[in-house]
C-alpha cells in the first residue's frame, strides 16, 4: 500500500482525519468518529515509515528525526495533476515509534452560507480593524470558518492580507486581494519574528493561526490595537472563557493593560462546535459574540462572569447563544435532542428554549 492510495481512500470515504499508528489497520474519522479501513491490514512499523517518508524532503526528515515530531502541509493530487485537497499533518512518535495524523482540507474554500454559519459572521468580513476569534475545540472547524472568511475579503476589496500559520492550511484563490502566507520553519523561524515583522509588510489583514503563549496574544492585540483587522484561534469552550483564557494568561501586573487593550479592540468571537446530524454529516452549534460597548465594559471592567448573560440579552445586536444555537438545529430536525444536551454549558436553559 502507498500513502497516495491511503489518502485518496480518505478522501472518498468524506473522511476528516487520517490516521496511522503501528499495529492497528488505517483509521479514519468520519462525521466525527473514528473506525478502521477495514479491507487495510494492521500496519507495521516498516509500512509507515516508508508512506511518511515518501512525503517528507530531507531538511524535513532531519527535522522531523531531530524533533520526534513535525507539523506540515502539502497540496495532494492522487495522481491526476488536479488539486484534490491539502493535507494537514502532524507526525509524531508514540511508544518509539513513528505515527502521523492527517486533516483533509477541500480544494476550495467554502463560503459562510455553504458552511452554514449564521448570518451575523458576515459582518466581521466587512470591518476594517478589530481582532476577531475563533474558538473551540480541536477538529470543530476554526481554521474552516476563518478561511471563509478572509477569502470574503479577498474576493470583495483590495487589501493585503497577510498569514501566519504553523503550517499553512488553505490557500486562497486570486481575488481582488494581495495575499502573502508564511509558514512556520519555511519562511519564519518564530513567531515572535514574524509578528514582529508583520507591521513593516504593509498588512490589512492578518491571520495569526493560533495565538499558544502571553507573547503571541500580546502582538496579535498590539497589531489589532494599531489599526489592523486581525483574526486568530484558541482552543476554549466559550467566549466569555476565551477573554478570560487571555487575560489569565499573562502576570498580575499585566493584566490591568491587556483588558483595556483587549476592551478596545475585541470586534468579535465565534465558538463553534461540529456536531453529527440526523441523516450523517455536521453541523456546526455556533456562539456568536459582538464586542458591543456593554462587552467593551465588562471586560474593562474584570466583570467576564456577566458576558454569558449580555450575549442571552443582546440578540438584537447579533449575538447567539451557544444554546440558542442548539435548540435551532434540534428543532429543525438536524440534530438529536441527545446531543445538543452533551454539548450545552447550560441544559436547563437549552430544555427552557425548546419547550
Amino acid at each position: 500500500m502507498s500513502i497516495q492510495e491511503l489518502l485518496a481512500v480518505t478522501i472518498k470515504n468524506n473522511a476528516s482525519d487520517l490516521h496511522l499508528l503501528q499495529g492497528i489497520p488505517p483509521t479514519v474519522r468520519i462525521d466525527g468518529s473514528l473506525a478502521y479501513i477495514s479491507s487495510y491490514k494492521p500496519l507495521t512499523v516498516q509500512d509507515i515509515e516508508t508512506m511518511i517518508f515518501s512525503l517528507l524532503n530531507s531538511s524535513q526528515k532531519e527535522m522531523l528525526l531531530a524533533n520526534k515530531e513535525l507539523d506540515f502541509s502539502f497540496t495532494f493530487e492522487g495522481g491526476s495533476s488536479k488539486n484534490l485537497g491539502r493535507f494537514r499533518s502532524n507526525l509524531y512518535y508514540q511508544r518509539g515509534y513513528l505515527s502521523g495524523a492527517f486533516r483533509f482540507l477541500e480544494p476550495s474554500i467554502r463560503t459562510i452560507e455553504d458552511l452554514h454559519l449564521p448570518k451575523t459572521v458576515h459582518r466581521f468580513a466587512n470591518l476594517k480593524q478589530g481582532f476577531i476569534l475563533a474558538t473551540g475545540p480541536t477538529g470543530h472547524g476554526k481554521s474552516t470558518t476563518l478561511a471563509a472568511i478572509i477569502n470574503e475579503i479577498n474576493l470583495s476589496r483590495s487589501c493585503h492580507i497577510l498569514t501566519i500559520e504553523d503550517p499553512i492550511e488553505y490557500v486562497y484563490p486570486p481575488g481582488k486581494s494581495v495575499i502573502s502566507q508564511r509558514a512556520m520553519g519555511i519562511d519564519t523561524h518564530s513567531w515572535h519574528s514574524a509578528l514582529k515583522s508583520c507591521l513593516r509588510e504593509d498588512p490589512d489583514v492578518v491571520l495569526v493561526g493560533e495565538m499558544r503563549d502571553p507573547e503571541t496574544m500580546a502582538a496579535a492585540i498590539t497589531i489589532a490595537e494599531t489599526g489592523h483587522l486581525v483574526f486568530s484561534t484558541i482552543h476554549t469552550n466559550s467566549a466569555s472563557q476565551s477573554i478570560d483564557r487571555i487575560i489569565d494568561s499573562f502576570p498580575s501586573e499585566q493584566q490591568p493593560q491587556i483588558k483595556i487593550q483587549l476592551a478596545s479592540t475585541l470586534k468579535g468571537i465565534i465558538s463553534q462546535r461540529l456536531l453529527q446530524q440526523i441523516g450523517g454529516g455536521r453541523i456546526p452549534a455556533v456562539e456568536v459574540l459582538i464586542g458591543t460597548s456593554a462587552v467593551s465594559s465588562n471586560i474593562r471592567e474584570g466583570k467576564t462572569h456577566l458576558i454569558d448573560s449580555v450575549i442571552q440579552t443582546s440578540q438584537e445586536a447579533g449575538m447567539i447563544t451557544l444554546e440558542a444555537s442548539l435548540a435551532s438545529l434540534v428543532l429543525a430536525g438536524s440534530i438529536s435532542l441527545e446531543t445538543a444536551k452533551s454539548y450545552a454549558l447550560h441544559q436547563d436553559y437549552l430544555l427552557r428554549m425548546i419547550g
